[in-house]
């Protein structure tokens, strides 16, 4: 029987080379060291499933556009302003403007609602004052 799915990439050393990419090191202090202790091998398997999975997939996005959704979605989810701070540092590192980031949040406003666009602008306004130090 012929495979019919796509086999899924799973590149480590990518998923690290990205990472690298995308995150500063504050950033990157913020959101990792303490799950290690925590949950040993966690962090790993993120960074390999996502940064070296998801993100490595030729599917015709590209950084921005990934960074671009990655925003929208942890808007729309909510309650979880500490990874929207880290992807807008990560969006500001790719290229991104801070006129984009913001515009991306007012255009959310109507469809997630206005008190998730406006602590997603809470959340862009911590990540650029922190760029900012």
């Amino acid at each position: 029987m012929q495979d019919q799915f796509a086999r899924a990439t799973l590149d480590r050393d990518a998923g690290y080379a990205l990472l690298d990419e995308l995150q500063d090191e504050a950033t990157r202090q913020a959101a990792f060291p303490a799950l290690e202790g925590l949950a040993p091998g966690f962090t790993d398997w993120v960074v390999t499933a996502l940064f070296g999975g998801t993100y490595q997939r030729d599917g015709g996005l590209s950084l921005r556009d990934r960074q671009l959704l990655n925003l929208a979605a942890l808007t729309a989810l909510g309650g979880v302003e500490p990874q929207l701070v880290g992807h807008v540092r990560s969006s500001l590192r790719i290229g991104m403007s801070r006129e984009e980031i913001v515009e991306s949040m007012v255009h959310l406003a109507p469809y997630v609602g206005v008190p998730k666009a406006l602590a997603g602008l809470r959340a862009v306004g911590a990540a650029f004052a922190a760029v900012d130090q």
